[in-house]
């Protein structure tokens, strides 16, 4: 790390400037001339049929330029997944029926935000009631309404990327509420269990989260005189945002731009395109004037996506040390309205789940349900949290009930580095889970605080600690795959790095532009970064998987490394040596051991003008996900490969329990990551920091309050969130264990911290009060309930 100039250094963010004087520019900033405001119309009912919808009398409103419905749509719709098995069921406006409070029925545009409203209100929408459905299990009773009564296969938007869609074109009649289902069985599971010492089997449950970031969804569109569709999207990859839009609006990709706007957050929750993006893009066309559609702050939280309403049940048999022999694990989750990521999430708590623990025979089932509440989507781990809470919580449970100590069992059955996981022949070149759960265990006194003292009724607080890891893909396959950068060299040897990336706040343009920097031998100052605009940068594969330092940033260092080629080529050339024998540091190109041969970038480039009659220096670089694999691995079954790097981290939580009140304080959280190669220091404790309060807060407090599919917190003062107040003590260490595919040994960070919190301090909460809670949130009144239950309530009595 030592030899390192940039990366590895805690270095300001390049961004930092823009951020604290204003000068960001987010897509509701956006202001262009003659720009209409537009409007959603949202179903109030949650599942409905429609009969018609009547525009006549908004279209007549003075100020109202455009309306669309369904009409504008019809036959199309968009998802996240759009397979022959899944294929899309989301119409950006209802056509027949809408399935949740907040389904899309039309928009307006107007010459303001009140015309438009009073547009809304002017449409008349004649309807049917039909049955409804609010619970994953209730979906799945054989008498239970459907929520879609076709699938529509055929043609795929993906079908250019060999995905192929079935023949059929007409609707399939469905006979079920099941959206997705993934299905792995590996091992001989009846001779696992049979042999066990011991068998356990529990259940927990997972309620919905909101994203919550402090930016609200906007777009803004504009066609040119060209008819090319251009756009400012809140969005965490603009080619991803490309491909569908075009595909869904029967464009030519060429003709679809998406411009460069900074992200005010996303957590996973800006990944889809979504209705109101689409509609501000029709409204534009039939207007012929730039939209701008910005959502409230209750739109953004209720009608746009939330994570998963989950249940999981966990059944693992072990031999008398502890080792496991077999596990059972079924995950229920509720999708919502449309399928959204629901065959993704799925798949993914299999996927992120099995490289923590070794598990010789395994069967797996992860069924995705429709229901008409609103639709889910990936917030940040994307099924890593509530699977990692339900395993070791359950893991916690099995060392107490055969007597050994947690740290001591997760050792005992975690895997190591070389290990091959199973269905994916996925390789774990890289892995420091054992020393992450060594150091937080130690950071955190595991052994001096793991000591539930007597229960003599008198006590108020009562202290534990508690541990839990993780795992997290560095990037996986799924369009557009891959990402290339470009770096192009200045006069005086500085460089403009193009790169796709989208700047969220996790950090992506400072991290990019010091890889490129140690590639190149410049300070940090001297890389300009031109980012996030489709027309001006190569194509990025998106800032979700956890694949932006790993996938870019292994394109930025290669795009580095051709220009610095090219560089010392000239540079021998002048200076009559081999190229070999060069190094290129500080601007500077010296013979290795003559430091005095040596010449300025700035004279290298001169001269490589002059000879190569204007050749500029430009560097390319690209890189895949994972080169040896095509479209993403089957969500169904598990096979295929994922990705080339995990990530691994381990948490401890320390916790303190009022046994009058119930309430949990949690008074320090010790994270160690794997995160190969920390290239910012700074920014990657930036990020653990950040994991670790969301989780926290979907721990202890968050939730979505859902009632027959209505949102009754649908704002920033019911939806609680942790303040400033909440946060505790945190502890980031790194683990540096050197990914050999990631750029300078990195690999990923954003995600995988997030996973571990909740059963770490599930599993505090009862090692301080001998309370078990398996299901989230941990709120006052279970504990207090819990508590009762053991006839431990006696303090709060005598209150």
């Amino acid at each position: 790390m030592s030899d390192y100039a940039v990366v590895g250094k805690p270095l300001p963010r390049v961004d930092a400037r823009d951020k604290v004087t204003g000068a960001a520019s987010y897509s509701a900033d956006v202001r262009l001339p003659g720009m209409l405001r537009g409007k959603v119309l949202r179903s109030p009912w949650p599942h409905a049929r429609i009969l018609h919808v009547d525009t006549s009398r908004a279209e007549r409103l003075k100020g109202v330029h455009a309306v669309v419905t369904g009409r504008d749509t019809a036959g199309l719709r968009v998802a996240f997944v759009d397979t022959p098995r899944y294929p899309a069921d989301e119409p950006p406006f209802a056509l027949d029926r809408v399935r949740y409070i907040g389904d899309e029925i039309a928009a307006v545009a107007a010459v303001d935000g009140e015309t438009a409203e009073e547009a809304l209100r002017l449409i008349r929408v004649d309807h049917e009631d039909l049955p409804a459905v609010f619970t994953a299990s209730g979906a799945l009773n054989p008498d239970a309404p459907l929520v879609h009564e076709f699938d529509y296969p055929g043609k795929t938007i993906w079908e250019d990327w060999g995905a192929r869609g079935r023949p059929e074109s007409e609707p399939v009649p469905r006979t079920d509420n099941i959206a997705a289902r993934t299905y792995v069985e590996f091992g001989d599971l009846d001779a696992g269990f049979g042999g066990a010492h011991h068998v356990r089997e529990d259940r927990f449950d997972v309620a919905p989260v909101a994203h919550a970031p402090l930016e609200p969804h906007a777009a803004v569109a504009f066609w040119d005189q060209g008819g090319k569709l251009n756009m400012h999207v809140s969005s965490m990859g603009i080619f991803y945002k490309r491909f569908v839009l075009s595909k869904a609006l029967g464009l030519p990709i060429s003709h679809v731009r998406i411009h460069k706007s900074y992200v005010g957050g996303a957590f996973g929750g800006k990944i889809d395109v979504f209705p109101y993006e689409i509609a501000a893009a029709l409204l534009s066309r039939k207007s012929g004037r730039p939209v701008l559609v910005e959502l409230s702050r209750e739109e953004s939280l209720t009608t746009t996506r939330m994570d998963f309403q989950a249940s999981v049940r966990v059944k693992t048999g072990v031999d008398r040390n502890g080792i496991i022999a077999a596990q059972d694990i079924q995950v229920v989750v509720d999708t919502g309205a449309y399928r959204g990521t629901g065959p993704v999430v799925v798949f993914l708590c299999y996927s992120y789940n099995i490289p923590v623990y070794r598990v010789p025979a395994l069967r797996y089932e992860g069924l995705a349900v429709y229901t008409n509440n609103p639709v889910k989507g990936p917030k940040r781990g994307h099924g890593a949290p509530f699977i990692r809470f339900a395993v070791d919580s359950h893991m916690d449970m099995l060392a107490e009930d055969l007597g050994i100590d947690m740290v001591e069992l997760m050792r005992r059955n975690a895997r190591d580095q070389g290990e091959v996981m199973p269905t994916s022949g996925d390789v774990l070149r890289s892995c420091g889970l054992k020393d992450s759960i060594e150091a937080a265990a130690r950071d955190g006194g595991w052994e001096a605080k793991r000591r539930r003292s007597v229960w003599t009724g008198s006590e108020r607080f009562k202290r534990g600690v508690g541990l839990s890891a993780c795992s997290m893909f560095s990037g996986s396959p799924y369009y557009p795959f891959a990402s290339a950068a470009v770096l192009k060299l200045a006069d005086d040897g500085g460089a403009t790095l193009f790169a796709g990336t989208v700047e969220m706040g996790q950090g992506s343009e400072t991290t990019l532009s010091q890889i490129a920097a140690e590639e190149l031998g410049v300070p940090l100052s001297d890389i300009r970064i031109v980012s996030g605009d489709t027309e001006l940068t190569p194509i990025e594969f998106g800032s979700f998987l956890s694949g932006g330092a790993f996938v870019t940033g292994k394109a930025v260092r290669l795009a580095a490394e051709d220009a610095r080629r090219q560089l010392l080529e000239m540079a021998a050339r002048l200076l009559e040596v081999d190229a070999r024998d060069l190094e290129a540091r500080d601007k500077r190109v010296s013979v290795k051991g003559a430091a005095h041969r040596s010449l300025s970038y700035g004279e290298i480039i001169a001269a490589s003008v002059k000879q190569a009659n204007g050749d500029p220096i430009i560097g390319k670089g690209y890189h895949k996900s994972v080169p040896d694999a095509g479209l993403h691995p089957s969500l169904s079954t598990a096979k295929g490969r994922w990705t080339e790097a995990y990530g691994f981290a381990s948490q401890l939580a320390e916790v303190e329990v009022d046994t009058w009140t119930g309430r949990v304080r949690v008074l320090r959280v010790v994270t160690y990551h794997d995160c190969g190669f920390p290239l910012n220091p700074q920014i990657v404790e930036g990020q653990i920091e950040g994991c670790v309060s969301m989780a926290l807060g979907q721990t202890l407090q968050e939730r979505v309050d859902l009632r027959e599919g209505q949102v009754f917190n649908p704002d920033f003062l019911t939806y609680r969130m942790p303040i400033t107040h909440d946060t505790p003590a945190m502890v980031s260490g790194m683990i540096h264990s050197h990914e050999p595919h990631g750029p300078f040994g990195a690999k990923e960070v954003g995600e995988g911290a997030v996973s571990g919190v909740m059963a770490a301090v599930a599993n505090a909460v009862y090692d301080a009060v001998g309370a078990r809670i398996t299901s989230l949130p941990i709120t006052p009144a279970k504990i207090l309930a819990a508590l009762a239950a053991a006839g431990r309530d006696g303090p709060r009595e005598r209150e």
